[in-house]
């Protein structure tokens, strides 16, 4: 009989320490837009058709690098912004 209380035990180590949150984050974000994002300009730019997987999967290992850079990098003035259009609990 296996011991149903090991497996999230394990996926409790294997998680990134809170400190990783802000490039997790970054990480899904930017996984995430750059991957929609790809997926309208491809279909805006050449139409839907047999190539249209191929040329969004193309398009998106240029524009997830990018973008996940591009996050890090405006995140902290995103929180300042932020900051100064939203009362924040303190």
């Amino acid at each position: 009989m296996e011991d149903t209380l090991s497996a999230p035990r394990i996926a409790r180590r294997r998680k990134l320490p809170p400190r990783a949150a802000p490039v997790a984050f970054a990480f899904f974000m930017s996984a995430i837009m750059a991957f929609l994002m790809c997926c309208v300009i491809v279909v805006a730019n050449t139409g839907i058709d047999a190539g249209y997987p191929a040329r969004v999967l193309n398009s998106y290992g240029l524009a997830m690098p990018v973008a996940f850079i591009c996050v890090l990098l405006v995140r902290p003035l995103v929180a300042r912004l932020v900051g100064v259009v939203c009362h924040l609990p303190g």
